[in-house]
């Protein structure tokens, strides 16, 4: 048995953790200054803290704890690690999608600009182009826009390319790092034979300039991309995660998911897949009660949240947030 050091899995106070086989339950976990170390279905609890979130802000005080969970060599590794692209590989939406969408507004003169609260609320719509025309629709179509629903069409595809080689250049900059512990577990997963791809709503030049820039060239060949229109209909619709998993001919059941959003683990769990939610900036206040665990990030160690042992521990065992 390998002890696998895992830090600040976030857990609410009074849910259940869920094994496939059989279920287990804590009535309460309160804050306090003591060490708590309690075993529940092999894993051992320490030391509860506060969450502070990425917008800059304390959230409430919500119990976090570190996890030193126990795996067995015999357990077997997910057979794939789906990445979702912006907010688990880099936190692009504020810095980096917003502005490159308000650059290209700007550019055509169409006096619209997406402020960090608006664009919040325009994440819940999966897709670029499915995210303008959703704004145009409901607030109206700017005066230099066509008139046919075609011709908008093209318009609103116009305005996502352009937006794109704008995102693609920040991102060609290294102006957004990557989020901690990312190039560790996506290493672990190649050195253990374990697929990896990355599975996302956004352009698929945009996601493959993220994993070629950020994560390297040697990691980049190795990684399978599913994005954009490779599929009709986009998160939280599972066809990504079906897709992924017939192309690189595994069973669902058998890959892990890393997402950031509610709409991302919506469709991971659709697709019957294994799903950890990373918190970004925009949001770490959803509701991922349906998730196998809740992080703020995979992070580096000292700073480590969790490794591919736990993915694995994941595939026998549910931790519910």
């Amino acid at each position: 048995m390998a002890s696998i050091s895992l830090s600040l899995a976030t857990i609410s106070s009074s849910k259940a953790l869920l094994s496939h086989q059989k279920t287990s339950s804590i009535a309460s976990l309160k804050p306090h200054d003591k060490t708590l170390s309690h075993s529940i279905l092999g894993t051992s609890l320490i030391r509860p803290t506060t969450l502070t979130t990425t917008r800059g802000k304390a959230s409430s005080p919500t119990t976090k704890i570190t996890c030193s969970a126990s795996s067995s060599s015999s357990s077997p590794l997910p057979s794939a690690l789906l990445f979702d692209c912006d907010g688990v590989l880099v936190d692009t939406e504020k810095d980096g999608h917003r502005i490159s969408f308000n650059d290209t507004f700007n550019e055509k003169g169409l006096g619209v600009t997406w402020d960090v609260d608006l664009y919040g609320e325009l994440l819940k719509i999966g897709g670029g182009k499915e995210r303008m025309t959703a704004y145009f629709n409901k607030t109206g179509w700017p005066e230099k826009a066509p008139k046919s629903e075609e011709e908008r069409k093209e318009f609103i595809a116009s305005l996502h390319k352009r937006k794109t080689e704008l995102f693609m250049a920040l991102i060609e900059k290294k102006l957004l790092p990557l989020r901690p512990g990312v190039a560790k577990l996506v290493d672990q997963a190649f050195a253990e034979g374990v697929k990896v791809a990355v599975c996302s709503t956004s352009n698929e030049k945009a996601v493959s300039a993220i994993v070629s820039f950020l994560l390297g060239p040697e990691r980049a060949e190795k990684i399978k991309i599913f994005a954009g229109d490779v599929v009709p209909r986009k998160k939280p619709d599972p066809a990504i995660y079906n897709l992924a998993a017939i192309t690189l001919g595994v069973d669902p059941s058998s890959c892990v998911v890393v997402e950031d959003s509610a709409i991302g683990l919506a469709a991971a769990k659709a697709a019957g897949m294994t799903c950890i939610v990373t918190k970004s900036g925009y949001t770490a206040d959803e509701d991922f009660l349906n998730a196998d665990a809740v992080f703020d990030c995979i992070g580096d160690p000292p700073e480590e949240r969790f490794d591919l042992a736990f993915c694995k521990s994941l595939l026998e065992k549910q931790y519910v947030s």
